[in-house]
């Protein structure tokens, strides 16, 4: 069952969203040669707390660190540790914020130093197919026009779209209906109304669209090694359109 919001509930998932979008934006300008992973969850950690929000995926189904930081060929969910970043690398940064009983949901990778045209362009790709999955969040349409919109971007550059891995609502939950997946069909699935929150999030593969899951049972990684890049939004249906409330994506890559 899909949960429609009232303006005052949105209102509540943008306040958790901003401190998503504040925290990605600082972790972005972290992310050197020399930076651990497991420093950067400790900044994340540490802004989250004196914004007055919570860090939303710690003990999350026993989730053991505050964000999650994923490295090259890892997709998402890599356990910030000792690994320090390296010249060339491209870090995929996932936050999540819980604030006054609500959830804001944002991701983005990020360029470590200088780095390869290839890594720089499947960034440049995988942040476009979400924009591109944003603008078809509009009332009437249909949630497989926003799946669609992605996969069609992602695969326009030679990229692939990880299939295993969803999107999501968000509200009072981190994770809420609708699943999202980043591909699928124009015209199907759910309706798009007035009141849906989604956290939308290409994972988007340099090369085959298969993944696998490391022995820590979280750490998910490209089956080919390829690079692998991760954006997420987490927008609002209003007024007939929608409305972002997380700002992760925006203007966020450097080179």
């Amino acid at each position: 069952m899909i949960k429609l919001k009232t303006k005052q509930e949105i209102d509540k998932i943008r306040e958790s969203s901003l401190i998503v979008a504040e925290t990605l934006e600082m972790l972005g300008k972290l992310a050197e040669p020399g930076m651990s992973t497991g420093e950067l969850d400790r900044w994340a950690h540490d802004f989250i707390i004196t914004r007055g929000g919570i860090p939303a995926f710690k003990g999350y189904r026993g989730y053991p660190a505050n964000s999650c930081i994923s490295v090259n060929e890892e997709v998402v969910h890599g356990i910030p540790g000792p690994r320090r970043l390296s010249e060339g690398d491209i870090v995929s940064i996932d936050v999540g914020v819980l604030k006054n009983g609500y959830f804001g949901d944002g991701a983005a990778t990020f360029p470590v130093g200088e780095v390869s045209d290839a890594a720089q362009t499947l960034m440049e790709a995988t942040q476009l197919a979400l924009m591109k999955g944003i603008e078809k969040v509009v009332a009437g349409g249909f949630l497989g026009d926003v799946s669609h919109a992605v996969q069609e971007c992602a695969e326009s550059f030679g990229f692939s779209v990880v299939r295993d891995l969803v999107g999501h609502g968000i509200g009072t939950q981190m994770h809420e209906e609708p699943q999202i997946p980043n591909f699928g069909a124009a015209g199907t699935g759910p309706m798009l109304v007035e009141g849906m929150v989604l956290a939308i999030e290409p994972m988007v593969n340099a090369g085959g669209w298969e993944v696998d899951t490391l022995s820590d049972n979280w750490t998910v990684v490209t089956r080919d090694k390829s690079l692998s890049a991760h954006f997420e939004h987490t927008v609002a249906l209003l007024g007939g359109r929608a409305q972002v409330l997380t700002q992760a994506g925006s203007g966020i890559l450097r080179r």
